[in-house]
């Protein structure tokens, strides 16, 4: 069966990484970790990681997407992946302490966005666009109008 999993590239902090990550996941599962490389799962999500030496860094060209429900759910993906040096952006974009890129997005920005009332879409996609991390709230007034 073929499979596509995510390989991750570390400068040199593999298990550090993954004890963050198995922290901020609650349903993390670890298989492998060594001083030089891991497998582990998030949410179901299946990755690689290697200690492959400081010569490539993440960008936010590639990032990963956490889908969620409430703000209680924003909040904490957005508090436990900027905790410890990691950095907030916009529109519900971070980056991690590590530099990995995620987006923390409620499905309720999917739904507005996606309104066939594209007035009311539009309110939503320029509320957002002000934000750094997402407030389903203000998504909600702007969509009321």
């Amino acid at each position: 069966m073929t499979s596509i999993t995510p390989f991750l590239w570390f400068a040199n902090n593999v298990p550090e990484a993954v004890a963050f990550y198995k922290a901020v996941f609650p349903n993390a599962k670890v298989e492998t970790v060594s001083d030089s490389m891991a497998v582990f799962e998030l949410e179901g999500q299946r990755f690689h990681a290697l200690n492959g030496g400081p010569q490539y860094r993440f960008t936010e060209a590639v990032s990963f997407f956490i889908s969620v429900e409430t703000q209680a759910e924003v909040d904490y993906f957005w508090n436990r992946l900027t905790a410890d040096g990691g950095e907030e952006s916009r529109c519900g974009w971070l980056k991690d302490k590590f530099g990995l890129s995620w987006q923390v997005i409620p499905s309720a920005l999917g739904r507005y966005l996606g309104d066939p009332d594209r007035t009311r879409a539009n309110r939503v996609m320029q509320a957002m666009l002000q934000m750094r991390k997402i407030v389903i709230a203000d998504l909600d007034k702007a969509y009321a109008g």
